[in-house]
């Protein structure tokens, strides 16, 4: 039995989907049952990672856990998780994560290394996914390619490798399912660098329109997201986005190593979401 955490989310429900297809035994934890719409194969319990008096039941006969981990969660996660008996534990980190910090860059690096920590003091067998910047980021995007062929953002020349979720799922099922992963850590990306204005021009492409992106303030951009984004984040958002203009995006074979086919492009990823655009 898998007990896949963060089951609705972009990785997550891919997860699910390639377990249940390949015939696995499957739990999904969600804090609304009644709610639940996956195949009837998935068994669903009610529970959520940040109330440790609910981790017991929801980890009782599972071997493997799909981690997507919420801030503080780790300590009560991996008591809960040794007390059931469970062998193996694939998390969803992050690429921001530096192993040679002695502090970690930003909040989101922050929680998922002190996660990681608590995976590799727990006994248990490990597996970290980092992937760095997910394509699925520039959904963001969509209420303006909707509206009109300009995309209005900061920082048009910022690059990334946009990593497609379906890729890291593949990763997290291989690790779930096959021995040989056990104290491993696979950073993820795309196959390729792209600033945002090319990855505009992509979605265009797929649309069979001109889209372009129209550079504005960053500050009047800031404030925009402020709405939706904790400022801590945002300021790790912009920094990230600043420090990239005019340098190439690593990648890395990551995906590849694991699964055995290359990483999906960015333009295949808006290929599967063009609907949204």
């Amino acid at each position: 039995m898998i007990l896949i955490t963060g089951a609705t989310g972009n990785v997550g429900r891919h997860v699910l989907n390639l377990l249940v297809e390949n015939g696995q035994a499957v739990r999904a934890l969600t804090r609304d049952p009644q709610r639940a719409m996956w195949a009837a194969e998935v068994d669903v319990v009610a529970g959520d990672l940040a109330d440790a008096a609910s981790l017991g039941p929801a980890l009782a006969g599972v071997d493997a856990v799909f981690l997507f981990a919420v801030p503080g969660s780790g300590p009560d996660f991996v008591t809960a998780a040794r007390q059931a008996g469970v062998r193996k534990v694939v998390l969803l980190s992050s690429g921001g994560v530096d192993d040679d910090a002695e502090v970690q860059d930003g909040p989101i690096a922050t929680y998922h290394a002190e996660i990681e920590q608590a995976l590799r003091a727990s006994g248990l067998e490990w597996t970290f996914l980092r992937p760095d910047v997910f394509a699925a980021n520039t959904l963001m995007w969509t209420g303006q390619t909707k509206s009109g062929d300009l995309v209005r953002g900061a920082y048009a020349e910022a690059t990334a490798a946009p990593v497609h979720e379906a890729d890291i799922a593949a990763v997290a099922v291989a690790a779930l399912t096959q021995d040989g992963h056990a104290g491993r850590v696979y950073k993820l990306t795309g196959p390729e660098s792209l600033t945002h204005a090319e990855q505009a021009r992509i979605i265009g492409e797929v649309l069979g329109r001109p889209i372009r992106f129209t550079d504005l303030p960053p500050e009047s951009v800031r404030q925009a997201m402020s709405a939706h984004v904790p400022a801590p984040i945002l300021d790790g958002i912009f920094k990230a986005w600043s420090d990239s203009v005019g340098r190439t995006a690593p990648t890395t074979t990551g995906v590849e190593d694991v699964t055995g086919h290359p990483a999906r492009s960015y333009r295949e990823w808006v290929i599967d979401h063009a609907a949204a655009f």
